[in-house]
């Protein structure tokens, strides 16, 4: 598929120029950094040294302070407390968190994860009533609640009690609550705005340890679970995100909680006896550093499996477990869940490919919606994401659960999907989620008018390049300017994710040495050069675009678009060029 490439704008030349003088570093590592927004010495040292000391007063949320009057009067009342959360990566990790945190202050405290396939997301009815009859007088909702109106009036009836900590978009009523805690509210005045569920969860026992003079200290054994939220709910890495990952994941990498531990087992990351040692001097108590790509594709997939396939309390179970011969068994449970999840996101994805290239009219639409009411509820997400990556348009994946139709949203880069859905909310009998991820239900009878009204929004909303997926550029560089200190000061911009990608760069008129050749599933290595500095080649690595194979074997030229990268191979570190996209120099 054809890509876009859009070079980003490098920033004011005065702001780099003065900011290279502070810091005294390649011109265009400072770029990258004015580029992020970051434009004063003051600046660059709070982005390279993240301190916990930068993070915000938890009060500064709206309502946090009821929320933690109370708790305060919950646990002197010896009032019976749920913590309540969904069954994705984000609500577990949640639950997990505040669980484990007033579970050593308070014993009659218990966590609650909806059904996926009775209760689907959110606060449900079914959860309500359980708590209520098992005694449960304030409920703690984590990722979710925020559009739950009708629900906390029924909860309120029941004389349970909730405190909702949400990070998704309010509806056009908040819910009549104790305390409703979302950054996203119009009315609160929180400074940043894209924390995850988990991390809303964090502010939570953060306020709580203010306000009862509990060292935060006591809460740093928490920030590899609020990492892994970042990382898989794919929230901005960038302002209090940025250092509650940066310090989630040296937490990850050192000392993790033992179902974290039990989970990298699974993805073959085993634990060093004795620890090595890294090239910064930190101790790695693993057979290799683990990155927030490592959460995304090994470790949040394996915790959401257990939510899809079985039950998220098993994610729970695992990630609040005390001991590592505790955890294993949950690990076993959960990994043979992600197991099956894969198998059904394969074949599902290969039926959904099927059934779209068999239908005349799928190559004329601007967004794709299809329905089968035998897909499994719990890997339609996933498939979604598969399909927009095949067509790169805002998708919709539909099959039928409780005798609602359900479905996943995805959306391809600036479309906000989420909006496009509200445009049909009349159809529908709930939904949520982001610009870039929704869910939504309906009844049956409303699918086909949805379909209509949902491509005929998008039609007329989407940009044309919109539909054409996008390289963004950093800059342009010559292949000489990298070597091993331009690349130590480039690690240091980690960890990378939305808002803070890894560094893209652009080179062109490159040759390869000679040794071009495919491997494995199409995949193109090549040793790139300029052709008049051929001293110094460059190993890289381009996935999937053996088809330049041909032009570059006849000594053509080329433009490459890469991250640079650290390849380890048998303990032997060299620099790796990870191509992203080829084209041939005219």
């Amino acid at each position: 598929m054809e890509k876009r490439w859009v070079l980003k704008d490098k920033g004011d030349p005065e702001v780099v120029a003065q900011l290279c003088k502070e810091l005294s570093i390649d011109e265009n590592l400072v770029q990258l950094l004015v580029q992020r927004g970051i434009t004063n010495f003051d600046e660059a040292r709070d982005f390279f040294r993240p301190s916990l000391s930068k993070l915000h007063d938890p009060f500064l949320m709206k309502d946090m302070d009821k929320a933690i009057v109370r708790i305060e009067e919950a646990c002197r009342n010896r009032e019976r407390i749920l913590i309540y959360g969904d069954y994705d990566v984000d609500g577990t990790t949640a639950v997990s968190l505040v669980y484990t945190f007033f579970k050593e202050l308070y014993s009659d405290i218990d966590y609650y994860i909806p059904d996926r396939d009775k209760e689907g997301y959110g606060i449900s009815i079914a959860g309500i009533d359980y708590a209520a009859e098992n005694g449960f007088t304030l409920v703690i909702a984590l990722d979710c609640g925020i559009k739950a109106v009708s629900k906390i009036e029924y909860a309120n009836d029941k004389k349970v009690d909730f405190i909702i900590c949400d990070h998704h978009r309010p509806g056009e009523s908040i819910p009549p609550a104790v305390a409703v805690l979302d950054p996203k509210r119009a009315d609160c005045n929180y400074p940043f705005k894209e924390l995850s569920g988990c991390g809303v969860g964090l502010k939570l026992v953060q306020a709580y340890a203010l306000k009862n003079d509990i060292p935060f200290e006591s809460l740093s054994p928490l920030l590899d679970l609020v990492a892994v939220s970042i990382a898989s709910d794919i929230v901005p890495i960038t302002g209090e995100n940025r250092i509650l990952s940066y310090f989630g994941l040296k937490l990850l990498n050192s000392n993790p909680r033992p179902g974290l531990e039990a989970i990298l087992a699974y993805c073959k990351i085993l634990r060093k006896t004795p620890p090595a040692k890294s090239m910064n001097g930190d101790t790695l108590a693993f057979t290799r550093e683990m990155n927030i790509n490592d959460i995304v594709f090994l470790i949040g997939p394996r915790i959401n499996a257990a939510g899809r396939i079985e039950s998220g309390r098993n994610s729970v179970k695992l990630l609040v477990a005390k001991t590592l011969e505790e955890a294993q068994v949950f690990a076993a449970t959960v990994d043979a869940n992600n197991t099956e999840r894969r198998t059904m996101d394969i074949n599902t994805t290969l039926e959904a490919l099927t059934s779209l290239d068999s239908d005349p009219l799928c190559s004329s639409k601007k967004s794709t919606v299809i329905y089968n009411p035998e897909w499994h509820k719990g890997v339609i997400g996933i498939v979604a994401s598969r399909l927009t990556e095949s067509y790169y348009r805002p998708t919709i994946v539909l099959t039928i659960s409780n005798g609602l139709i359900t479905g996943s949203a995805r959306s391809v880069k600036d479309f906000d999907v989420y909006d496009a859905i509200d445009a049909c909310s009349d159809l529908l009998e709930h939904f949520g989620g982001h610009k870039y991820a929704a869910g939504l239900s309906m009844k049956p009878e409303n699918l086909p008018e949805f379909i209509r009204r949902f491509e005929e929004i998008v039609s007329s909303t989407i940009l044309d390049e919109q539909l054409i997926p996008e390289i963004e550029i950093d800059l342009d560089i010559k292949l000489s300017i990298i070597n091993s200190k331009f690349l130590r000061i480039l690690n240091q911009f980690a960890p990378f994710g939305p808002g803070n990608s890894s560094p893209v760069f652009r080179s062109g008129k490159v040759i390869d040495t000679g040794n071009a050749k495919v491997v494995g599933k199409n995949h193109l290595k090549l040793s790139v050069v300029h052709p008049d500095i051929t001293s110094f080649p460059f190993s890289a690595i381009a996935f999937h675009q053996g088809e330049y194979i041909d032009d570059i074997m006849k000594g053509k030229s080329f433009k490459i678009c890469y991250n640079i990268e650290e390849n380890d191979f048998n303990g032997s570190k060299t620099i790796q060029l990870n191509v992203k996209d080829i084209k041939m120099e005219k």
